[in-house]
């Protein structure tokens, strides 16, 4: 693979290309020369990079693999006005881009407007070097600013060092603290009676966990782990050099193509030995997910979005209750604006939406880096595809921070609702080569 794109990176047609793409283009708009690589392309990771920052993004039941290595161009911001922003910048990016292929850009952001740390609040950015494999076509992209065109092969020869393969570190979990129960359940109890004042009908909760190793974890081996385990999800991850923020998701926030949009109204859980996932709590949950994306995305299209019947979506030891929403966004609107109306949605928040999350903000609700929050990509047109990050993990040197959720909702039990959440956590215990403490739930 690496021996590949280094002859790709040598052919003097691609100098041409980029040179012919540049005539006339201003010193910051974007560059992109697609060419075709032999072999399948496969899963990508063992391209995965020393160091430095990398996208990966895996839908492995459609065997397409997208691996974006360094960044030729980045945008971050936060605040209350973060996507507006990130929709004027690309839009900018857009209009001088010059490509002739499969360009685009990953974008990665919080929960919150604020927050999200270690990791920007909201990033997008434009990978130096895309590798893209669908099982029919696999490609290199190389991408750089007008300005640094003359620099960028040497900067794209740096980053193709995969990192050197290490053995899964032999993990050291300890019981958590006692008081970490009784803290959940202080919390799912305050929400309840929040419930019950009828101010709230929903309110999602995290927990985050911290396990620690006796080495290094190897984010290539976590993912490939996931890749075989969560066959059905979109297995996502971003690294800095540093951190390293991964998971594997059921749930779709987002897609748009040609003006038609696909969201997921995601809720309920069922594992082995819980509660059925037909039971009414689960059933409540998802209703309140669907009628608010509806809701929220009228007033951006011509006609009401509509909603599939509602099934089962299998995540691995988990199922969810999905149903689709679809509709035909106005002519006016973008991608950013679909997302400004429909994040975050009563699946990862609660429901009413604000209501929800100035109940989670006064009470000190805290997520790590992107959990919850999204991680997709977006095509040089406009159009793009992003996922909820669930599942996920914080993973910097010998420590890794897992985080899931759970949705309460009138009548839920602090101990079920625990529970639940343990047996998310159990898809990325499983991945980092621990066997879960019990085999015991879309809120995260």
């Amino acid at each position: 693979m690496i021996a590949a794109l280094r002859r790709a990176l040598a052919a003097p047609e691609l100098s041409a290309e980029l040179r012919r793409l540049a005539v006339g283009a201003p010193a910051a708009a974007p560059l992109s020369v697609t060419v075709d690589l032999p072999g399948p392309g496969g899963d990508l990771l063992a391209a995965l990079p020393a160091g430095g920052p990398f996208w990966y993004r895996a839908e492995p039941a459609a065997a397409r693999y997208r691996l974006g290595l360094g960044h030729a161009l980045q945008i971050a911001s936060d605040g209350p006005q973060r996507f507006a922003a990130l929709d004027n910048a690309f839009a900018g990016l857009r209009r001088d881009w010059r490509h002739n292929g499969r360009a685009l850009a990953f974008i990665g952001f919080a929960f919150a407007d604020h927050g999200g740390a270690p990791l920007p609040n909201a990033l997008l950015a434009i990978p130096a070097i895309l590798l893209d494999s669908d099982g029919e076509r696999y490609t290199a992209t190389f991408s750089t600013p007008v300005a640094h065109l003359d620099a960028a092969p040497a900067r794209w020869a740096e980053l193709l060092r995969p990192a050197t393969p290490t053995p899964p570190p032999a993990l050291k979990i300890h019981p958590e603290n006692p008081l970490t129960a009784s803290a959940w359940t202080a919390r799912v109890e305050a929400a309840l009676r929040a419930i019950d004042s009828g101010r709230l009908a929903k309110v999602v909760l995290g927990r985050q966990r911290t396990i620690a190793a006796d080495g290094e974890f190897n984010c290539r081996a976590i993912l490939a782990h996931l890749l075989r385990q969560q066959a059905d999800s979109l297995i996502y991850a971003h690294g800095d050099g540093d951190y390293c923020f991964l998971g594997a998701t059921p749930e779709r926030l987002l897609a748009l193509r040609g003006g038609k949009f696909d969201i997921d109204a995601l809720a309920g859980t069922a594992w082995p030995g819980s509660p059925a996932l037909d039971s009414s709590k689960n059933r409540h949950e998802q209703a309140l997910v669907s009628h608010a994306i509806v809701a929220a995305l009228t007033p951006l299209c011509a006609e009401s979005p509509t909603a599939t019947a509602t099934d089962a979506q299998q995540a691995g030891h988990l199922s969810h209750l999905r149903s689709r929403i679809r509709g035909q966004a106005r002519a006016e609107c973008t991608l950013f604006d679909l997302l400004r109306a429909v994040h975050p949605t009563p699946a990862v928040g609660g429901y009413p939406s604000q209501a929800a999350l100035d109940w989670l903000s006064a009470h000190d609700e805290r997520r790590s880096a992107w959990y919850s929050g999204g991680f997709g990509i977006l095509q040089a047109d406009g159009d793009g595809d992003i996922a909820v990050a669930l599942r996920s993990a914080l993973v910097r040197g010998r420590f890794a921070e897992l985080q899931a959720g759970a949705g309460i909702v009138a009548g839920s039990d602090p101990a079920g609702e625990f529970a639940e959440t343990e047996a998310k956590m159990a898809t990325l215990l499983t991945a980092l080569s621990v066997e879960p403490a019990s085999k015991n739930g879309t809120d995260g």
